[in-house]
């Protein structure tokens, strides 16, 4: 899941203009306390609220309020089952056949929540003419990868595979069975990620059909959903506001009345806004303060670990040196992460030597890198720029964000001393960012990957030939051929065996530099309570609640 990014400064000016009672005795938090409501930041604004569309944190933390698939999220452990909109399910006893069992539910419109409306959604995500971008997520069904590429290139004189012949059966309204390409013990972990949502078919019709992405669904007042919470405001770039949904079908144990995403993109404007007691809880903390907040106000400031890789993509289909394997190994040895982790982050996060994060259960990925500036510089000689000499001058490519250019402007010095290159800065806002990688308008950009459930397969697959998510230009045919190995069996040690060599090869190749494995570090307020550790981050939000806390000293008196 792709990370989040920075808006404009002058979103903090906005905010304290539109902030509810601002000259009061109250802070915003404790009012919002007393109503029950959660304040937020959203890191940016979302790109989207459609769920087969979605392909960031930002939008997840949203749309997941809003909209329940299957399996929902656990309160506290990222690898267990929590029943959502099945209240139970069956295999069958080769493992490949699932069978889920839909509880009774409503979307917010007062449709009944049916089977059919899930294989609409599916077949909605498979379809190509819509775009989505984690349509492979879906092509562990049976034929789904084959009903869709028929559609994409079809071959020479053959028809388009009939959707009868995907793995999706409606038995009734209340029972869908899913076959796969092979046994899979972890998929119902899979199914907890927004692209296996349903949308509202009656809904989607209305404005525009199956594969319009042009927003009208989702907008105020059409929105439908059938999650613990629906939409209530969305003013852009200000705040989006959801509230209870009263027909959701576990309502009484929804503890918030609402939840308020501010989408501030600047890390100090959210902290400011924390100290203001505008925020109940921030997305990030500027680097700088992390040191000033564990030593001054340790109960405020909160770091657990996060499955995830900050790494720099490579753009292959540009001419160029980073063609060279050769050159972008260099670039690789060059990065000195712990200095760059203890001197820069100082948040506890790891040395990336590898691309999937160590902490998956039976998967141990080997240190394929190193800090080796004497190899670097040889490497480069070797590729025909020693000393960085006739190097062209390329661009690192972030999403404007303080901490991504701390970072590029601390690997772009080390190039520099390493390799005696110059590469310059390049930001860009959170939208535009997104839409570069898309269509290979960079050299090298800066990038962040958070696993989709707890498994190394949510890192891997997304580098295979032709994935949305891919956004390198990278293909191999062996590393391609071993990812569909790994869904094709049942047994564990096996599939891990399969990706680890898959992950030997992406290391090989290095279409993108790993650079360290995230920690989630955040400002919390004490009033937020069941906020528990979590190695995705992926939140119920039904499960948490505000409990009244005494006057807290104000933060910004630390400083």
């Amino acid at each position: 899941m792709k990370k989040s990014g920075f808006f404009a400064g002058i979103i903090f000016l906005i905010l304290l203009g539109l902030a509810v009672g601002c000259g009061s005795k109250l802070k915003d938090v404790e009012r919002a306390q007393r109503e029950g409501i959660l304040l937020r930041g959203n890191n940016t604004e979302p790109e989207t609220l459609d769920p087969h569309v979605a392909t960031g944190v930002p939008e997840n933390q949203i749309i997941s309020s809003l909209i329940e698939g299957l399996i929902a999220y656990h309160p506290s452990d990222d690898t267990a089952i929590e029943f959502g909109m099945a209240e139970r399910f069956e295999t069958n006893a080769a493992g490949d056949v699932y069978t889920f069992h839909l509880r009774d539910a409503k979307w917010t419109n007062g449709d009944a929540v049916t089977a059919r409306d899930f294989e609409y959604s599916y077949r909605r995500m498979l379809t190509p003419e819509l775009g989505a971008e984690y349509v492979s997520m879906l092509f562990v069904i049976k034929n789904a990868q084959r009903y869709y590429e028929s559609r994409v290139q079809p071959k020479p004189g053959e028809q388009p595979l009939p959707w009868e012949e995907v793995g999706l059966k409606v038995l009734d309204e209340k029972t869908l069975e899913i076959t796969l390409t092979g046994p899979m013990p972890h998929f119902p972990l899979m199914l907890k990620h927004y692209s296996w949502f349903p949308v509202n078919p009656r809904n989607i019709e209305a404005h525009g059909g199956m594969t319009n992405r042009d927003g009208r669904w989702f907008a105020v007042g059409n929105f439908v959903g059938n999650g613990p919470f629906r939409l209530k405001t969305w003013r852009t770039n200000q705040i989006l506001e959801v509230e209870k949904n009263p027909d959701y079908w576990d309502a009484e144990n929804v503890k918030l009345n609402g939840i308020r995403f501010f989408p501030v993109e600047s890390v100090d404007t959210e902290r400011r806004m924390f100290e203001a007691g505008q925020l109940h809880l921030t997305g990030n903390v500027p680097l700088h303060e992390i040191p000033i907040y564990r030593e001054k106000s340790p109960h405020l400031i909160r770091t657990d670990p996060y499955l995830g890789t900050y790494f720099y993509r490579v753009n292959l289909t540009r001419e160029g040196p980073m063609r060279d394997v050769r050159v972008r190994r260099a670039l690789a040895l060059s990065i000195d992460r712990a200095s760059l982790i203890d001197n820069v982050l100082k948040g506890g996060q790891t040395p990336a030597h590898y691309f999937v994060p160590r902490g998956i259960p039976g998967y141990t990925p080997k240190d394929y890198l190193r800090f080796d500036p004497s190899e670097a510089r040889r490497l480069m000689a070797e590729a025909g720029y020693p000393e960085g000499r006739d190097f062209p001058v390329l661009e690192i490519l972030y999403n404007t964000r303080e901490e991504h250019k701390t970072i590029a402007e601390t690997i772009q010095q080390m190039w520099r001393q390493t390799l005696g290159i110059d590469l310059r800065l390049h930001n860009q806002e959170w939208k535009v960012y997104l839409d570069a990688q898309s269509n290979f308008e960079y050299d090298i950009a800066r990038a962040g990957w958070i696993g989709d459930f707890v498994d190394p397969y949510t890192f891997l697959e997304m580098f295979t030939t032709g994935n949305g998510n891919n956004d390198t230009g990278w293909s191999n045919e062996r590393y391609d051929a071993l990812i569909a190995r790994s869904i094709r069996t049942g047994q564990t040690s096996t599939r891990f065996a399969l990706l680890e060599e898959a992950e030997s090869i992406l290391m090989e190749e290095l279409p993108i530099i790993p650079i360290y494995i995230y920690t989630n570090t955040i400002l919390l307020h004490p009033a937020v309570k069941n906020w528990n550790p979590k190695l995705l981050d992926n939140r119920n939000m039904k499960y948490i609640y505000l409990e009244e806390v005494p006057p807290q000293p104000r933060a910004s008196k630390l400083y």
